[in-house]
């Protein structure tokens, strides 16, 4: 994929003082180990991770000026897809090009990718150990807490009106009580804030990006300001960027079709998880909510409590929280895996499922770098991006409610009536470890602060003891 991209010529013309890449003033080593380092500490969701990137790459080597790491900053929360594995593809890009960009991309998702692979295996074919079963019953329950905590933080981004807060609980009761799907709930909530953004800029211009305008550029970082500026853009790369990104992304899917059929559990992954790349506006836990309701109530891949397991798994691994799809991926194919073994079925679904989740995070990247000028900053822009993230708080609020449900209570009933649905758990089923372990997490996030990673580790180690010795 390096040397198909590459020959592109996707490095835009820079104004630059330089002959060559900034990037060609760094020793190969000195290049991996930095970005190694970025990748095994890419701990604690998007906002642990970027501070772990500026810290390597800005503060300590240098390589970027704070000017340029915010503006490339900017330009990746405004794409689909996990802004921290983007943030490092734009990094790498701007120093040595197209390979550049995919080194530090790649390596950035390679370490969840190995560990959540690792997990996967011990959670199908070793959950019925009672010390396996007591790790993933301590993190589901405190996942609650996880959740919980994202939607507050997600919440006090955008609803700072009654008009976002209106928008946030029709999508809650859009997609919990209704179903509807969430590809719709993003697309209502873009149309909205397109419009108002034009009639009501005050109201729905909320979102905003980081202030490049008062970070100063140090004269010895080898990317700043006054070094590099993009060039006009050209359409004809961009035209040729498009086409190979399409191709790598859906060559596979359609390979994937016409070896194993249309209808297998593969071709059903691939296309469903290019589905959810596209959607994960405002941070992983917006699509987690439509992966866990197309996963568990349309495919049957996994029941309820299983994807609450997944997101601890994401939750404790390094790299970006949406590698869950991973784990998703895995257990589909692991269940119904067709002429394959179970475990190599479960390993290629789970290959599948990464590479289509990554592969539109590149090609954003990749195609629309060079256009960053022309995007970043456009109201009708930020506004949408504030409708769709006041969406967003309804849709993770939807999944902390769907998942304490499911993960409190041992019997849950459901119940649907003039197209609704209504979940009502019995009390007598209320499983109390649960509630207290997610308890206890709930009050180290919200009142001791305590990091998540620390939180989900000490919650699987009281499931465990649990489970051995009190269950």
């Amino acid at each position: 994929m390096v040397a198909i991209l590459s020959c592109l010529s996707m490095q835009p013309r820079l104004h630059t003082k330089r002959s060559s890449p900034a990037g060609a003033e760094i020793s190969s080593r000195e290049w991996t180990r930095a970005w190694a380092t970025v990748a095994a500490n890419s701990f604690g969701g998007p906002a642990g991770q970027i501070a772990v990137m500026h810290d390597e790459i800005v503060t300590k080597r240098r390589w970027i000026g704070e000017r340029r790491f915010l503006h490339a900053l900017n330009y990746c929360m405004l794409l689909p897809g996990p802004e921290a594995q983007q943030l490092a593809t734009y990094l790498g890009w701007l120093l040595r090009g197209p390979r550049g960009g995919l080194f530090a991309g790649a390596l950035f998702i390679l370490p969840g990718f190995v560990s959540i692979m690792a997990l996967s295996i011990l959670f199908t074919a070793y959950g019925d150990l009672d010390w396996v079963a007591g790790l993933f019953f301590g993190i589901s329950a405190a996942v609650i807490a996880v959740v919980a905590s994202a939607v507050l933080r997600i919440g006090r981004r955008v609803i700072k009106n009654s008009q976002m807060f209106a928008i946030a609980a029709l999508s809650f009761v859009g997609i919990f009580v209704f179903e509807l799907p969430f590809p719709l709930i993003v697309a209502v909530a873009a149309l909205i804030g397109l419009v108002g953004g034009q009639t009501r800029p005050d109201l729905f211009n909320l979102v905003q990006g980081h202030d490049e305008s008062s970070a100063t550029d140090d004269v010895d970082v080898l990317v700043g300001d006054q070094d590099i500026a993009l060039g006009r853009p050209s359409w004809g790369r961009a035209l040729r960027v498009l086409a190979t990104g399409l191709a790598l992304w859906f060559g596979p899917i359609a390979l994937l079709a016409s070896t194993f059929g249309s209808s297998s559990v593969f071709f059903d992954v691939a296309w469903f998880f290019s589905t959810a790349a596209v959607l994960t506006f405002g941070g992983a836990y917006s699509v987690l909510a439509y992966i866990s309701q197309e996963s568990v109530n349309t495919f049957g891949w996994l029941e309820p409590g299983e994807m609450i397991s997944g997101l601890g798994m994401a939750e404790t691994t390094p790299g970006p929280l949406i590698q869950v799809v991973q784990f998703v991926g895995f257990v589909g194919p692991y269940r119904s895996p067709g002429s394959m073994g179970a475990m190599q079925a479960g390993l290629f679904g789970a290959t599948i499922a990464t590479w289509v989740t990554f592969i539109p995070s590149f090609l954003w990247i990749f195609l629309g770098a060079p256009f960053i000028e022309h995007l970043r900053g456009r109201p009708s822009l930020t506004s949408a991006l504030s409708t769709i993230t006041a969406a967003v708080v309804g849709v993770v609020l939807n999944l902390a409610v769907w998942f304490a449900l499911f993960t409190l209570f041992e019997r849950v009933t459901e119940h649907r009536r003039f197209g609704a649905l209504l979940y009502q758990p019995e009390l007598s089923s209320l499983n109390l470890a649960a509630a207290a372990i997610a308890i206890g997490s709930a009050i180290a996030i919200f009142r001791f602060k305590t990091p998540t990673l620390k939180v989900v580790t000490a919650a699987a180690a009281v499931g465990i003891v649990y489970q051995l010795f009190l269950a």
